[in-house]
């Protein structure tokens, strides 16, 4: 009786994982724009957010549902955060297979592409966009915002990949070098208008130099790692970028393995040698070496600015181990001055789909409000992020902002010149080309740099036959093969690459039940055959 009872559970279970799955994949209708949002009925909007330790955007976020709630009093937003985009990810993934997707989704392009393996899962925006109604600036519309024309173009390409619009960018950022310029100077070092590697890497060395007693000479202390990346993804895409080498093609050709990228491992192998370089993953936070003095060339977000410097608002380390020096925000070192060259990133908000189209749209007015000037200044004033719109950056208020630089916290000088950086170097960003695998892609990037650098620091020997392999580790690690092969196959629609593994494991486990099913049914079915036959009840 229990295992017939067991049995029954997992057929229950594995026919509404079955129905569930193919609900929410193959058999979601496309979404079509209502004629008109029903107001008489009751809207619940499910809103999954990332939030780090910065108190005054979750309060942002707070502030902006119950100011879109007061407007359509008919909607109810429930706000979900989470710590780091990898765990939305890695959430949704999960829930496709229930399709219990939040309705809108602060996330990447990079994971939207994946999203999307599942059907229509992912609302394409182009209609909703232009909607006289209910689009962007709409008549209809309760708020003040934005029109589509209004969204920076270099920040909506990002968005754009499978012939439509699957995300709106809800803020941006780029790299910034932050760079204490005050140890340069002391080694007898002039900052250049515009960092070179050459430059970076050779003040690193210099800053090397110990006394008798085994300190270092540039800080007095017993550590200092000149140089330190956040993020070794955006060091290769970057590098690579601005040596106009290959890295990837929009249809998920795989480029990055080539002779510039083994050239570049080669030079960061050699200033790891001897501790100049590391990385976030292998040493902890550029920002708190840097304000402690250990540390002249930090390389970070400039969303990450207000945790840089010695006044930093949310500097992670004690009082008394922040050093006095100057800070200055710099764009990351270049290869070619004269054509500086450096990522465009930050998050972008998704709408998913669902069976009731009024829903969607209900989802769709509320992620609209997003990019409101009210939410875009107020969020963008947290960290050196930009508003994402012209509407909101040529606000007499966002001016206002930038202009009160240095005035107090709120102002504090490191994050709204970080802020400054982006915006006048917005024609010298770019994005990396967006499909299913693209994410993977980035980690191997950031991967190659991380084993290199481990490897010079275990005293391996980094060579030729060292390089090879790490292509080969590298490659295998991420499916780029799958990524590259899937990415090239023709089946009618857009084939975005393999499944993800948590739909993998969903459809074996699937597959195993099944069979346990199958397996009891027919033993059950031989038992009762054999009964009959003893009992002549077949005669």
């Amino acid at each position: 009786m229990r295992m017939r009872g067991l049995c029954a559970s997992v057929l229950i279970m594995g026919c509404t994982a079955a129905l569930t799955g193919c609900h929410g994949s193959e058999g979601m209708q496309s979404f079509a724009v209502p004629e008109e949002f029903d107001l008489s009925r009751e809207y619940e909007v499910t809103f999954w957010a990332k939030n780090d330790t910065n108190k005054n955007q979750t309060a942002i976020y707070e502030k902006a549902i119950a100011d879109f709630e007061n407007l359509y009093p008919n909607i109810t937003v429930n706000l979900r955060l989470y710590t780091d985009y990898g765990k939305i990810y890695n959430d949704v993934i999960t829930n496709i297979a229930t399709n219990t997707t939040p309705n809108v989704c602060i996330t990447y392009p990079d994971h939207i592409a994946t999203y999307l393996t599942g059907g229509n899962l992912v609302v394409p925006l182009d209609e909703l966009f232009v909607d006289e109604r209910y689009g962007l600036g709409g008549s209809e519309v309760r708020f003040d915002a934005p029109r589509a024309e209004e969204i920076i173009p270099a920040f909506l390409e990002e968005c754009s990949f499978g012939g439509h619009y699957y995300a709106m960018p809800y803020m941006r950022s780029t790299e910034a070098c932050y760079v204490n310029k005050t140890y340069v100077e002391a080694m007898g070092y002039t900052l250049p208008e515009t960092l070179t590697w050459d430059f970076v890497w050779e003040v690193s060395e210099a800053a090397m130099a110990m006394d008798g007693e085994e300190n270092y000479l540039v800080n007095g202390q017993n550590v200092m790692i000149p140089f330190i990346y956040k993020s070794t993804d955006n060091m290769m895409i970057q590098m690579l970028k601005q040596k106009e080498a290959g890295y990837s093609t929009g249809a998920g050709e795989i480029q990055i393995f080539n002779d510039t990228t083994e050239e570049m491992l080669y030079t960061i192998a050699e200033h790891a040698q001897n501790g100049a370089f590391s990385t976030f993953k292998i040493s902890s936070y550029p920002a708190n070496f840097f304000n402690a003095g250990q540390c002249i060339f930090a390389v970070d977000s400039t969303a990450g600015a207000t945790w840089m410097g010695t006044d930093a608002p949310l500097s992670d380390i004690s009082e008394d181990k922040i050093v006095e020096f100057e800070t200055v925000v710099m764009p990351i070192p270049q290869f070619n001055p004269e054509h500086p060259r450096m990522i465009s990133q930050g998050p972008s908000v998704c709408v998913f789909n669902k069976e009731d189209s009024q829903e969607v749209l209900a989802s769709w007015l509320f992620a609209q409000y997003l990019l409101t000037n009210e939410v875009q200044i107020a969020y963008s004033e947290t960290e050196g992020y930009v508003p994402v719109t012209s509407k909101a950056q040529e606000s007499e208020e966002y001016k206002a902002y930038l202009a009160a630089c240095g005035q107090d916290e709120a102002h504090y000088e490191v994050k709204i010149r970080a802020a400054g950086l982006l915006l006048e170097h917005m024609e010298d960003t770019f994005v990396t080309p967006v499909f299913n695998g693209s994410a993977s892609l980035r980690d191997a990037a950031g991967q190659m740099i991380e084993n290199t650098v481990k490897s010079v620091r275990r005293k391996q020997t980094v060579d030729d036959a060292y390089m090879e392999k790490l292509y080969t580790d590298v490659a295998s690690l991420y499916r780029l093969d799958q990524i590259e092969r899937q990415n090239g196959m023709s089946s009618g629609k857009a084939d975005l690459g393999e499944l993800p593994q948590t739909a993998v494991s969903l459809l074996a486990g699937l597959a195993g039940a099944w069979m346990l099913i199958l397996l009891y049914a027919a033993a059950g079915f031989w038992r009762k055959r054999k009964c009959e036959i003893r009992t002549g009840s077949d005669l």
